[in-house]
């Protein structure tokens, strides 16, 4: 395949800047060189805001919003490598397998934030136990995490030459769709336990606390249901070919996603000790959290 390439660009990683007659860029445009250092900015100050607070209060919650938030930076400096360099090959799998997963550890930070506030308030707040939550949501965030990184790497690889992309693309589909039925599922359930907190009562400093949950839930929701909508028109579709909507729509909904909760930490509400916690209704309920 490499061979039928014109010299300049059979390196992988080559650096050809002007668009060479006969083969568009892999993303069907230029890559915005300002987007990719501003997301780069963004999403390294909330790598390294939850990496401390990572070390600071040893929370799951803060581990997985900073391995999101480290896997969201790598694909945005990948697309900002690609802006220099837009026939590169190995910029673009670097992105387009990083910031298909990304999203994936924001998931999994807010099925584990759920799972705290269950632990933290009583088994009465929710339908399933906090250790189901681990077993179901993050399984399926594994699972999710797994098919929508081997369709990226296939897709990308195929995207280099004249191959076919449709069978890694439609395997990314899957995944996204896979990881949106599982957020449904939750959503239904987080519901349930707002409702439930409604009347049983909550501590009031935790609202802002799940307040975040929902935010970065609906962020990431919609995040999701546009990147199936794109994958679904294919590589020359119109959402895939125009930047301006990744940017908005994927990149834009993650800052959100992630950075709410440099805002509202639940590592810092949320205490880790034992002990009980005053609700609002009044009532003490005992508490045991470890996420």
């Amino acid at each position: 395949m490499s061979n039928r390439l014109p010299e300049s660009i059979r390196n992988a990683n080559n650096c050809q800047t002007e668009l060479v007659p006969g083969f568009h860029y892999s993303y069907g445009y230029r890559p915005s060189l300002a987007a990719g250092i501003v997301f780069s900015v963004l999403f390294g100050i909330a790598f390294f805001g939850h990496l401390l607070q990572t070390v600071r209060f040893r929370r799951w919650t803060s581990v997985l919003l900073s391995i999101g938030a480290l896997t969201e930076l790598i694909g945005w400096i990948g697309r900002t490598w690609s802006a220099e360099c837009p026939y590169n090959r190995n910029a673009f799998l670097m992105q387009i397998t990083t910031l298909i997963i990304g999203p994936v550890f924001f998931t999994a930070a807010l099925y584990v934030l759920l799972g705290t506030f269950i632990n933290h308030l009583g088994r009465q707040y929710s339908l399933i136990s906090a250790r189901m939550y681990s077993i179901i949501f993050l399984t399926c965030d594994l699972i999710s995490l797994i098919v929508q990184a081997a369709g990226g790497a296939m897709a990308s690889m195929a995207s280099g030459g004249d191959g076919d992309t449709a069978p890694g693309t439609n395997i990314m589909v899957g995944g996204v769709i896979f990881q949106l039925v599982a957020m449904v599922i939750f959503t239904l359930l987080a519901l349930d336990f707002l409702r439930k907190s409604s009347k049983l009562g909550m501590p009031k400093e935790y609202n802002k606390v799940l307040v975040a949950l929902f935010v970065s839930l609906a962020a990431i929701f919609a995040r999701s249901i546009f990147r199936a909508v794109e994958l679904m028109e294919g590589w020359s579709g119109y959402l895939m070919l125009h930047e301006v909507y990744f940017i908005a729509l994927d990149g834009a909904l993650m800052v959100v996603a992630v950075g709410i909760f440099l805002l509202f930490d639940p590592a810092q509400t949320i205490p880790k000790t034992h002990g009980p916690v005053q609700k609002d209704a009044g009532e003490l309920s005992e508490y045991s959290t470890e996420a």
